[in-house]
């Protein structure tokens, strides 16, 4: 018997790099054990289109308002995946104003959820590092010509390989080097490396770890 399941607390956190795998990992783990899934690449994505598709002239107060008024689910079902917009998040997750906005929004439905998967690049760092601190933390790493391809079939080849490959090594260093909540893997995260593993070995993997919880 699967004990994970009936445990009433359960809080992962799944951090990585650009097309490492983690969105997909996380997934996987939350429909297994029954975890909200909350992607934080999702919320700066929304906040880049927003400023993108809007221009506003305060863009904290104006993502202050727009964050107050809408849900995760709301969030989650709009397509936010362009190019244009990974471009433009990668700036954007820098800025210490917005970062505070939607650690805000993140900490609202960490909150009222106890079962909860959340996935990004400050996750066990910043987001869970305390109160409520996570239970299990997962680093997802990916060989980038490996990352870079995946990323390449995602987006429908709507773009070279080349850049791709540019955007997404570029978007890594920016999250390791940027001054606010950078890219780190703690000491107790384990590494996962995607590149060497089956979507179903990732999920084997972390469901060792997982089961092992009481």
């Amino acid at each position: 018997m699967d004990k994970s399941k009936n445990i009433y607390k359960l809080i992962i956190a799944c951090d990585g790099e650009s097309a490492s795998g983690k969105s997909t990992a996380a997934k996987l783990v939350a429909k297994k054990y029954k975890l909200m899934l909350i992607n934080s690449g999702l919320l700066y994505r929304y906040a880049s289109k927003l400023l993108i598709k809007d221009n506003p002239k305060n863009s904290i107060q104006y993502l202050q308002k727009k964050f107050k008024k809408i849900s995760y689910k709301q969030i989650s079902k709009q397509s936010l995946h362009s190019e244009k917009i990974s471009k433009h998040v990668a700036i954007l997750a820098k800025n210490k104003k917005i970062r505070k906005i939607i650690n805000l929004f993140q900490k609202k439905l960490i909150k009222s959820h106890k079962r909860i998967c959340i996935e990004g690049r400050d996750i066990a760092s910043k987001i869970l590092a305390k109160k409520p601190k996570y239970d299990l933390a997962f680093y997802f790493r990916c060989n980038l010509n490996i990352a870079s391809y995946r990323r390449w079939l995602e987006i429908k080849k709507k773009v070279s390989l080349i850049d791709v490959k540019k955007s997404l090594n570029k978007r890594t260093q920016m999250d390791k080097k940027r001054k606010h909540s950078p890219l780190v893997k703690v000491k107790d995260a384990i590494l996962i490396q995607t590149d060497k593993l089956s979507k179903k070995e990732v999920l084997i993997k972390m469901s060792k770890y997982i089961d092992k919880l009481n």
